[in-house]
């Protein structure tokens, strides 16, 4: 109760500083007495630190509204009907991840970004299975990457939806990542934990 008390207290005091000296307008609904995990600020949240010796500290992390906005972002650059080609789908993507990493580098978020890249690389495959249009395109281009004629024949003409062809192991295995990044493609997690780590 104290602490709560204290915290008022200074809370009344700064507010009257930026409005008074500064000529600030305080945000009430943004502005609160709050504990740091249910915190945001500028794109990052806290979290406790569970290091032992380390009660009561916390990290940034990027915040959950953070990543909805980068797939929001994302989504617009690789929608199948976007009228682009593929390299400017990836100029387009590396150019929003090195800002976006860049920015968020200071936050905990690998495990997250490595969920997202899988999601990426589907959503690319998705858009060249578009690219490739009728059943003869597809099933040329699947012999060309290294599949039997008979199982690519099959595949070209299934009546599977498009993002569960795109999610098959048919593309993961000829529109592999190696061949992704041979057009540019850059994996998020990999830049980030070269930002944060060396």
């Amino acid at each position: 109760l104290g602490s709560k008390k204290a915290a008022l207290r200074v809370r009344k005091s700064i507010t009257k500083f930026l409005e008074t000296r500064l000529r600030l307008k305080i945000n009430e609904e943004k502005s609160g007495i709050r504990r740091p995990i249910q915190m945001e600020l500028l794109g990052y949240g806290f979290v406790s630190s569970y290091k032992k010796g380390s009660k009561g500290n916390y990290n940034l992390r990027i915040s959950p509204k953070s990543f909805k906005s980068l797939r929001l972002k994302i989504k617009r650059i690789t929608r199948k009907t976007s009228p682009m080609t593929f390299d400017e789908r990836i100029i387009k993507l590396n150019s929003l991840m090195y800002g976006w990493v860049n920015y968020f580098k200071l936050g905990k978020g690998w495990t997250k970004l490595k969920a997202l890249d899988e999601w990426v690389r589907n959503r690319l495959r998705y858009c060249i299975w578009k690219h490739w249009k009728k059943p003869n395109r597809r099933m040329k281009n699947f012999i060309r990457l290294g599949i039997f004629s008979n199982i690519a024949y099959s595949w070209s003409r299934s009546r599977m939806g498009g993002w569960r062809i795109a999610c098959s192991p048919i593309m993961r295995t000829t529109v592999t990542i190696e061949r992704l990044k041979q057009r540019g493609y850059r994996s998020f997690a990999e830049y980030y934990q070269r930002k944060v780590y060396g």
